[in-house]
């Protein structure tokens, strides 16, 4: 029975992951393009504790690295593009940025100050505004950046889009080593965070997903520890989207982070069959993704947001708070608020609209 039961968790998990689709980032599309052409081009700058690949169209693979390294990657997104969704070419065939996401072009900062400096004039092009999303399990570099892309296009996200990439494996079979890298990388995206607070950012919202969700929760409970737990007060919005972390864990990072000034916000929903799956491997404790208990993660200072009602693209209704077209535009509006942060009612008057109550 107990063998059964392992198989049938183990079934699942090969089934499950963030995203899974590894391939070269950059191609080699010989369709020339204009501006006209296609929908939006975005550069996502990225810090990543992945190491450089061998396969220089990869860019980083899924090895660690002893040290964070820094790039910015260029990707257009096609016409034909629908909300929601990310466009691939199949790996093998003909990239076309007609028709799909497409990277043209990877620099590579070889310092943090190299990257601060293009960072700091980008942020202060763009209003001074910079959004970090921090990804999941099962999540290739490619991947990463992708969804990063389709995030920041679908949210119409004005300021500067950063990736903080773990050193995800890339592959179902890989939760281990993912969660160990995810431990890893929490220094790190505290250096990031403190990085963007010191590029000339006056508000920094955080998106995570799924397992990113405790790398960020570690990073902020550092941050508190050392007493800057709000970056100067240029902390914005903390989205924690399906958040594969345990519930009594979470309840302790936020014990020494405190209630916030600004409630975080926790997108979760009851269909999430990757969660549920995570919950039997953790010995049926719930994770916070599939915890109903709002009343009691409000005094903690959290709103919670059941997307149960919306339909998801993924099988595993894991990523709804960027694949279904309502939820990513008004995600949008929500990281879309004025400096002026909102009063606590006003807070929760408008996320609920994620909710669709």
């Amino acid at each position: 029975m107990l063998k059964n039961r392992f198989i049938v968790v183990l079934l699942g998990l090969v089934l499950t992951g963030c995203i899974t689709q590894p391939a070269d980032m950059l191609g080699t599309s010989s369709v020339q393009v204009s501006p006209t052409d296609i929908a939006g081009n975005h550069s996502i700058f990225v810090a990543t504790t992945r190491d450089y690949a061998k396969n220089t169209g990869k860019v980083f693979d899924n090895s660690r690295s002893s040290v964070l390294n820094f790039a910015r990657v260029n990707v257009t997104v096609p016409k034909v593009h629908k909300t929601g969704q990310i466009e691939r070419h199949k790996p093998g065939k003909p990239d076309d940025p007609l028709q799909f996401f497409t990277a043209t072009d990877v620099v590579a900062y070889d310092t943090q100050p190299e990257f601060s400096s293009a960072l700091s004039a980008d942020i202060a092009a763009r209003g001074g505004r910079a959004m970090i999303f921090i990804h999941g399990y099962n999540t290739a570099f490619d991947d990463a950046v992708y969804r990063m892309t389709q995030i920041a296009h679908d949210s119409a996200y004005g300021g500067t889009p950063v990736l903080f990439s773990w050193a995800s494996g890339g592959s179902s079979t890989d939760y281990v080593y993912d969660r160990e890298s995810a431990s890893i990388a929490r220094d790190q995206l505290e250096v990031t965070l403190r990085v963007l607070a010191q590029s000339g950012a006056r508000r920094i919202d955080i998106v995570a997903h799924s397992m990113g969700t405790w790398v960020t929760m570690e990073a902020l409970r550092q941050l508190a520890i050392r007493g800057d737990r709000n970056l100067g007060g240029k902390l914005g919005d903390v989205v924690l989207a399906s958040p594969d972390i345990d519930v009594d864990v979470f309840k302790s990072q936020m014990r020494q982070y405190g209630k916030p000034d600004k409630p975080f916000f926790l997108l979760l929903s009851s269909d999430d069959r990757a969660l549920k799956l995570s919950g039997i491997l953790a010995g049926n404790k719930p994770r916070l993704g599939d915890y109903k208990n709002a009343a009691d993660l409000a005094d903690y200072g959290v709103i919670v947001v059941d997307l149960s009602k919306t339909k998801g693209a993924d099988s595993f209704n894991h990523t709804k708070f960027a694949d279904n077209p309502v939820m990513v535009k008004l995600l949008g509006q929500r990281l879309r608020e004025d400096d002026g942060f909102a009063s606590d009612r006003d807070v929760t008057d408008r996320i609920k609209l994620l909710g669709g109550s």
